[in-house]
């Protein structure tokens, strides 16, 4: 038998929010650690992507300023090693989009100059305005 408690009744709107964002169930996630040892970025992340996750179930607002959202690739190496299909790229879109929502930009377009703007693909730069900003 499974005992299944709410989002709402054990950690609030954190998880609830990043629940309705995401459309993933974040309390799936039992923290054995798979997501982090496949990915390709963790060594540039502040935390892995477990402690990410983690925060998020204990419902912590420092989840929204881990610098990991941002450095997450979306490569889904973490999502096929989840043995619970925790979608964790779109739990990391939806704390970044949680985060700029607080009116915080990562990346302002006034700040590049132009020469750097003429040397980047135009795909690189369009993604990068879409995920920093």
């Amino acid at each position: 038998m499974r005992t299944r408690i709410s989002s709402t009744q054990m950690h609030g709107a954190l998880v609830e929010r990043v629940e309705s964002i995401s459309g993933q169930d974040v309390l799936a996630c039992n923290q054995c650690g798979k997501c982090s040892a496949g990915c390709p970025v963790a060594a540039a992340m502040d935390m892995l992507p477990s402690q990410v996750i983690r925060l998020v179930q204990l419902g912590l607002d420092e989840a929204l300023d881990a610098q990991a959202i941002w450095m997450c690739a979306s490569c889904l190496t973490c999502l096929t090693r989840c043995p619970k299909g925790v979608d964790l790229p779109r739990v990391m879109e939806a704390l970044r989009q949680m985060h700029l929502r607080r009116g915080e930009e990562r990346l302002a377009p006034e700040a590049l100059a132009p020469e750097t703007v003429a040397e980047l693909p135009l795909m690189a730069l369009i993604a990068s305005f879409r995920k920093m900003s």
